[in-house]
Order: structure tokens, then sequence, then C-alpha cells
């Protein structure tokens, strides 16, 4: 018969038996607990003892406990990582990405390195993160350096380096990461000594970074610490805040000087190339008018020749030619008016504005004997012009 078939049944037992209280209960499976593993043995509520686990039971749970400590030993490098396994302290093994094994602690022991993180070592300067904000500090102890021409400088560098040999990395050197950063520091201030102020704030940011690069590199690899340098930036570099208003003064003047050069070299550019054209211009025409001026003096000495040749066959005539032909050239662009003494009506026509009706080259001959004049002469000079021509 079930227990709910009886009214007056209680499911824990008589109708005046309560159940367990919890902390009994507690009380009871602790004193069990304690028993399996050799504790003290305390009496259950009802006065009994509790019964010893068997050997059996023993083995059992040190059989269980054999696996876990032999699974724990089971572990997952990811790709980007290495696993170094040491057993007591000693290089046992270098393990890449994947599921691997090792004997559990604290025989063997495994450190995961990281080998594609990129770490920065921050020379001169220390950034420091405030909730989500990023505050920068100046570390003068190691920004401050002497320049070559003795001038301070205060320069700040990000050195990015990774791990590329985890082995050389964890045994070679006691702190890796403090020897890299005394390295690229002694590097900075070599480096920066044997350069100048005005190269190191102007063209030579770059230069400087990759000769600060080179020798912390081999100083690292002589000191076989396992790091690669992959980059060094030259994050700031100006002249110490005593001296920053100076400094500023002389960057003025510095900038204004290149400006006039600048423009002093502008205007030479200009000027020159036309200067230069001028000068090939006027040596040009002088070598035309040269050109001209022989050419003309030669033809002027061969036709004086010829005239001589004419004037020695015939002196009179060629006298009277020549003094015809340079009256004709004289009196040619000018105007004339040729009044006859004798024939005093001419003097009252209106002589100015016949000469203003005319044109420049227009004679006014009034004389008849003249006019017949100029036609003997006309043909005298017809005359001589055959005689040349034969």
């Amino acid at each position: 018969m079930a227990w709910n078939d009886n009214d007056n049944q209680n499911p824990w037992g008589n109708n005046n038996q309560t159940p367990p209280e919890l902390d009994q209960v507690i009380k009871d499976f602790k004193n069990k607990f304690d028993g399996v593993f050799g504790g003290k043995k305390n009496s259950t509520s009802n006065g009994t003892k509790p019964s010893i686990p068997s050997t059996s039971g023993i083995k059992y749970i040190f059989i269980l406990a054999l696996l876990v400590w032999l699974l724990s030993g089971i572990y997952i490098i990811d790709p980007a990582e290495k696993g170094v396994v040491l057993r007591f302290g000693a290089f046992q093994e270098e393990t890449s990405q994947g599921p691997h094994w090792h004997l559990p602690y604290p025989i063997e022991t495994l450190n995961r390195i990281n080998v594609e993180q990129i770490r920065t070592a921050e020379i001169g300067f220390r950034n420091v993160v405030n909730g989500n904000r990023r505050f920068g500090g100046n570390v003068s102890s190691e920004s401050l350096m002497l320049t070559k021409d003795e001038n301070m400088i205060d320069a700040k560098f990000a050195v990015q380096y990774k791990i590329s040999d985890v082995q050389a990395y964890l045994f070679n050197v006691a702190n890796p990461d403090t020897t890299l950063r005394h390295v690229a520091e002694s590097a900075i201030r070599q480096v920066v000594g044997k350069n100048t102020m005005d190269y190191i704030l102007t063209e030579g940011r770059v230069s400087i970074a990759d000769d600060i690069k080179e020798k912390s590199q081999e100083l690292l690899n002589m000191y076989e610490t396992g790091l690669q340098i992959t980059t060094v930036n030259m994050q700031d570099a100006q002249p110490p805040e005593q001296v920053q208003a100076a400094f500023s003064d002389a960057v003025k003047a510095r900038e204004d000087k290149q400006r006039l050069i600048n423009e002093a070299q502008t205007y030479a550019n200009d000027i020159l190339p036309k200067s230069r054209g001028k000068a090939v211009r006027m040596l040009e025409e002088s070598k035309a008018y040269k050109s001209e001026v022989i050419s003309k003096s030669e033809g002027e000495a061969s036709r004086f020749k010829q005239i001589l040749t004419e004037y020695e066959k015939a002196p009179e005539v060629t006298r009277e030619r020549l003094y015809r032909e340079t009256m004709e050239g004289v009196l040619f662009s000018t105007n004339k008016v040729v009044v006859d003494s004798k024939a005093n009506s001419m003097m009252y026509l209106p002589i100015d504005k016949l000469i203003e009706s005319k044109q420049s080259n227009t004679q006014i001959i009034v004389k008849d004997s003249q006019v017949q004049q100029k036609e003997q002469g006309g043909n005298v000079r017809g005359i001589f012009r055959n005689r040349e021509a034969r």
C-alpha cells in the first residue's frame, strides 16, 4: 500500500517522527568524507560508527586522480604562440601551434610565448592610460642628450620589436625587455651625438631612425636576446624647454634666409634667360650689320671703280653726269619754286598755296629755258647709261 493511502501516515516515517535537520545531514556527509581519506571518525546521529571504505575503493580513487593529473598535461598552442616545455626547469622542447601533451606539473612546466605580438619600448617618455584616455609623460633623464655641435636636444623614440627566438629569449638574458631598452638608449645617444642639431630637427629624422635600428639590432644579436626590432620612430625632437624662445627666433631667421634665397633664385631664373636672349639677339644684329656694311662698302667700291673707268675715258661728260645725279638726289624730295627774275608778274601768284596743294616731291619750275636744260640733261644721262652698258 502506498504511503499516501493512509491519510494518517507521514512520508518521513511515523507520525510522531520529524524530518532530519539540514545541519545534521551536512555533518553526516562530512564524517563519511573524512572517513574515506583517513580523517577523524565521528559518530552518526543514531550513535553508530561510519563504515571504513575498503582498499579497492582507495585504489579506484587513486587511479581517477592519476588520470586527471595526466589529462592536465594536454594543451593547445595558438597560431601566434610558441610553447616551451621545461622539465625540472631545463629546456625540453619547443612546440608550435596545435594540440600537444607534456608531463604535468611538477615534472614539466609550459611557457607560452606570443612571437607575433608587436611590443613597444618607449625611450624618453611614458604613455599612461587613465580610463579611456592616454597621457604622455616626459622622462628627461632619457630624452635629454648632447649633439655633435654641443647643443642639447630633447628627443623621444618608440622602438617596436617582437620575439624571434623563444629559447634565446627565455634562457640567454635575465631580462630581455630591459636589455633592449638599455641597448636602444645607448644606440640613440651614439647616433644623436654624431649629428648636428639642425640635421636632427629637419631632414635627418628618417636617416637617424634607420641608424638607431641598425646599431640596436647589432647589439641585440651580439647578446643573443632573441629579439628583433621592427621599426624605430622618432616621436618628437625639439630643444629643451629653457631655450625654446631663442630657438624659435633662430628657426624664424633661418626660414627668412631661405625665403630670401628662394626669391633671389626666382628673380635670377627670370632675368638671366631674358638677358641671355637679349645678348644673343644683339650679337646676331651686330653680325647682320657687319655683313650689311661690308656688302655696301664692297658695292660702293665696285661702283666707284666703274665710274673711275668711265671718268678716265671721258672726264668732262662724267663730271657733268655726277653733278646732275647728285643734284637730282638732293632736290628730289624738296619743294622748289624757280622764279625768273624778269617775270615780275609771277611774284603775285599764291605760291604758298600752290606748294601746299602739291605733294612733298612735286617740283614747280617756272622757266622755259630751265625745262629745256632738264630735257637735255635727261638725254645726256641716257647716253651715259648706254655707254656703261656697252
